[in-house]
């Protein structure tokens, strides 16, 4: 089994109003000495907007700004920018968060070349209805029953003039190209789908997810297989590159009498073809066992969202109880050697 160390809380809420219920899952990048934390703050009535602040070590707060960097701004995103996750791509960060307007929830992007100047991007991944989800996927015929047991609540009708769509979340880019195109991780539940070979975000048009979901069995690239993630699976920390393959991090969750638990988990996805899984750790890297990741605004939560490799040392910085943000870290090498241990039999 292998070492893994919970380091502590490294970021609390504050008296603040943006983030006076809660600061959690972070979007976490290193450049040059500093590790650059987008964080989702959340003030009263859950209205969620992105934090920022810098740490000059994993554990050591720099610099904490005291207003949000990212607000609500368009009807898409009226009610808060959730769960945010970055990577760097040929100079250009990419920002997605999940965007709520009270009634959608829906992978967006961001994009900036400072870390400071945002541009909107808007609503990247399908905005489809449930009865167009189930209509296209039926076609496909291979459609789990899970996935209609998990969205058949956001039927498609209108509401305050607004459509019902299929909530996608948890989208993440891979950090760099793949055979020179785009690639990046979402998630309908219950499972985690793949998007590759995107040459341009313009490509992402109607008729795109139309054929997407004519398909959608062969777009799943992780589904629940072991007893901690039985209930779903979803997107965690953007890909880390190995030579091993892409190390993926991602939460799974379960149901008890006590309501879900969500737990870190590992994963390996082949390097050219990141649609195959290769490995898997059929434990959880870690689950909820500390005071501040059982009892929060939502209990027994450890979702990971960021990660940062210092030579032999990987640092996961996750949201804890839904109320703060802390870290846990671990030999990369470790858990290269255990998912080995565990590759996906042919």
């Amino acid at each position: 089994m292998m070492n893994i160390n919970k380091l502590g809380i490294v970021l609390h809420k504050t008296t603040n109003s943006f983030e006076c219920e809660g600061v959690l899952n972070p979007a976490v990048i290193k450049i040059g000495k500093t590790i650059h934390l987008f964080y989702r703050a959340v003030a009263k009535d859950n209205y969620s907007t992105i934090g920022y602040c810098t740490l000059s070590a994993p554990m050591e707060v720099e610099h904490r700004n005291e207003v949000p960097l990212l607000i609500p701004e368009a009807e898409y995103e009226f009610q808060g920018l959730e769960d945010p996750r970055i990577v760097a791509i040929e100079g250009t960060y990419y920002l997605s968060y999940t965007a709520f307007n009270g009634i959608n929830a829906l992978g967006a992007l961001a994009t900036s070349t400072d870390l400071v100047h945002w541009d909107k991007l808007g609503i990247i991944v399908p905005q489809i209805t449930y009865d167009e989800f189930k209509h296209f996927t039926e076609l496909d015929g291979t459609i789990n029953e899970k996935y209609i047991r998990f969205n058949d609540y956001q039927k498609s009708h209108d509401k305050q003039d607004r459509k019902i769509f299929i909530w996608d979340k948890n989208l993440i880019f891979f950090p760099r190209k793949i055979n020179n195109k785009f690639c990046f991780l979402h998630r309908i539940k219950p499972d985690i789908q793949i998007v590759v070979a995107i040459d341009k975000l313009s490509d992402l048009t109607i008729a795109f997810w139309q054929n997407y979901f004519l398909h959608f069995d062969e777009h799943i690239v992780l589904s629940s297989k072991y007893d901690h993630e039985v209930s779903y699976v979803g997107s965690g920390c953007p890909p880390i590159e190995t030579a091993d393959g892409w190390l993926i991090i991602y939460h799974g969750v379960h149901d008890t009498v006590k309501g879900y638990v969500y737990s870190a988990c590992a994963a390996l996805l082949d390097l050219d073809n990141p649609e195959k899984e290769i490995a898997r750790l059929p434990y959880p890297l870690f689950f909820p066992e500390k005071q501040w990741e059982l009892k929060g605004e939502v209990n027994n939560v450890c979702f990971p969202t960021g990660a940062v490799v210092e030579e032999d040392t990987l640092y996961i910085y996750y949201g804890a109880a839904d109320e703060r943000i802390a870290v846990a870290s671990m030999s990369m090498k470790e858990l290269l050697d255990e998912l080995k241990l565990n590759r996906i039999k042919k």
